[in-house]
């Protein structure tokens, strides 16, 4: 289980003050203390726990688990661990239907590939200087928005979220899709439409560098035992391969 004194050491167990509190939340604020709400750190692990166990089912199976936080103390972590376990982000602003009109967004996608096909080719010299200028604009602009997603072909096997009050519009449309939805979810929220609720402190930093250290560590655990199963796979293959060969032989 996610160890429970380096949970309470990040400050994961901090709420909301009272007054600012979600009733459906209850079930995880273990009290109250100087008006503000304490989140049982006892279901926090576990809900960890079974939360990992899912992404670690996921990671194995191939799909890309897409993670959302746009808000400042988050932007940096999330960024930095998705990009350890190779895994699509969105650390700016969500771009309103990334999930439900994805054919656009990857046609956006795409319009930055060209231009840096372009750049290797040859063509962007042959351009004014005016029309480069568009071009690089353009193409920063696409990259501060979508680059952190250009790996991602197909819509994602997950959404993980930090803050799903600040991030509805995700939440929202991963609800439409069936995409499931992990998120941590502080005192003042609504758990109800996150599949795999994690309460946790989503403001403090170290709080969210904790929680996301323990669900990328069973990502990157996922995508072992998917790289091993083929590798074991594709040696089975071989020996099939070999039996035949040797019987031809003889």
């Amino acid at each position: 289980m996610a160890n429970i004194q380096e949970l309470l050491e990040s400050g994961v167990h901090f709420g909301h003050l009272t007054r600012k509190w979600n009733p459906n939340m209850a079930p995880y604020i273990y009290t109250e203390r100087n008006g503000v709400h304490i989140i049982d750190l006892y279901k926090t692990s576990a809900k960890i726990d079974e939360a990992s166990a899912a992404l670690q089912k996921i990671a194995n199976s191939g799909r890309k688990i897409l993670f959302v936080a746009t808000k400042k103390q988050a932007k940096d972590i999330v960024a930095e661990k998705a990009k350890a376990v190779n895994m699509p982000y969105i650390t700016e602003r969500w771009p309103g239907g990334m999930l439900t009109n994805f054919v656009t967004i990857r046609k956006a996608v795409k319009k930055m590939t060209s231009i840096d096909r372009m750049k290797t080719d040859g063509s962007f010299d042959a351009l004014s200087k005016r029309e480069k200028l568009q071009i690089n604009r353009q193409r920063e602009k696409l990259e501060k928005n979508l680059g952190s997603i250009s790996d991602m072909t197909r819509l994602p096997g997950a959404l993980f979220v930090i803050d799903v009050k600040k991030e509805h519009i995700a939440v929202a449309e991963a609800q439409k899709l069936n995409i499931p939805i992990f998120a941590m979810v502080d005192t003042n929220s609504d758990p109800r439409p996150i599949d795999f609720v994690i309460p946790a402190n989503d403001d403090a930093s170290k709080s969210i560098d904790k929680v996301l250290s323990h669900v990328t560590d069973a990502i990157a655990e996922g995508l072992t035992e998917r790289k091993a199963d083929k590798e074991k796979a594709k040696a089975d293959k071989e020996k099939k391969a070999e039996v035949p060969a040797k019987e031809e032989a003889k």
